[in-house]
Formats: C-alpha cells, structure tokens, sequence
C-alpha cells in the first residue's frame, strides 16, 4: 500500500447497541496502526444473524453517532444500512474504494471472524482490497491463529496484521439482557447512548428490524 495514501479504519457490527469495547478496539486500532480515521459501519441487514432479531436500522445508527460524537477523528457511514437486501463486507469496502481514491482501508476483526471469513460472501475479494487488522486476546488460540493467517496469506495474496486487544468483558447481548431485567449499565457504553435507550425504551421488550 501506497505510505502516502490516506488510512482509514472500517469497524464494522450491528452496534445493538453499540459499547465500549466497539470504542476501545477502533481507538486501538487507530493508535497501533497510525490510522487517520476509524469509520463505523452498523451493517443493514446482517446475513449471518438472519435467525436473529435486530434492533431496527435508524435506532442502530442513532445510538452510532451518538456514541462516536465527540472524537473527531470516528465518523459514522450508513453505506450498508443505505443498501439493499444483505449486508456483505466485500461489496461494502469495493463501494468504499470506488469513492475515495487514494485511500488505504483497513479491516478491523477479530481473531474468531478471521478463523471463519471463507464462509462469508466473496472473502477473496474482500482480502484483495483491505489489509485485515485482527484483534487477538491473550486467551486466543495463537497457534490456530497463526496457521489461519498464513493459509490466507498464501491462498488469497491477504495483507493480515495483528491487533492485540485486551479482554473487554462487555457485549451487546450482555447489555440487552441487563436491561431486560432493570439492572444498570452504567460504565458499559456511553451515558449519551443509555439515555436515549432510556427515552426510547429499547430492549425493555422485542424490538425487530424494520
């Protein structure tokens, strides 16, 4: 990749809701890889969560932007909630290169996506436009990781490097069920975002995608 090339970060996810651990590991990867900007994309219609219940797409931006407000160097991209039928990663980064030229895009997952991207739509092609930054906790597989890394690289041309990530022992569903069942979730994400589950109600009952 070109040294001179803008670089900017894509964090990807559903964000329902969206939580520390979403900022932490785009601020990590931000500083580890001297990237320019982290861009957060909640997916629109996630294809491997189908048999799941997702909150609906605005709300899922809402609490995004939310979120991310106040650093200025994180910006929200509704690419794939703007798109039609299923969110696939690889249409998402090619859409992303078409419209800004000369700039480096970098992947951020984690270690258990990477160990899993040849079930997803066209990874050859999302591995040929991206370098693939993969998040590792210490209690990660380092050798199952080490062997996936470099069948890819060897299969795909892939550009993969490691990210390491502290154990962040927050998740979205965690927080859902939390709430679910009136406890705090304080310290957990953003007080900006848990007012507005608040003022909405959000997870007090099913919420479906639109």
């Amino acid at each position: 990749m070109n040294s001179q090339n803008k670089k900017i970060g894509i964090m990807g996810g559903t964000f329902d809701p969206i939580h520390y651990g979403h900022l932490l590991l785009a601020q990590n990867a931000m500083e580890s890889f001297h990237l320019d900007d982290i861009l957060f994309v909640p997916s629109g219609t996630p294809w491997l969560k189908e048999s799941t219940k997702v909150l609906s797409k605005s709300k899922r931006v809402s609490m995004t932007g939310i979120a991310i407000e106040d650093n200025p160097r994180f910006a929200l991209s509704t690419i794939e909630i703007d798109r039609e039928g299923n969110s696939y990663s690889y249409e998402t980064v090619e859409e992303l290169k078409k419209h800004n030229p000369g700039v480096d895009f970098y992947f951020i997952m984690g270690a258990d996506s990477l160990l899993q991207i040849e079930s997803w739509k066209c990874p050859d092609r999302l591995m040929k436009e991206c370098t693939l930054l993969v998040a590792v906790r210490d209690d990660c597989d380092r050798e199952g990781l080490e062997k996936q890394i470099s069948y890819l690289k060897d299969r795909y041309e892939a550009t993969i490097e490691i990210l390491p990530a502290d154990r962040i022992d927050i998740s979205s569903t965690k927080i859902r069920e939390m709430i679910m069942e009136g406890r705090s979730v304080r310290y957990m994400l953003p007080d900006a975002v848990i007012a507005f589950i608040k003022k909405n109600h959000l997870y007090e009952r099913s919420e479906t995608v639109e």
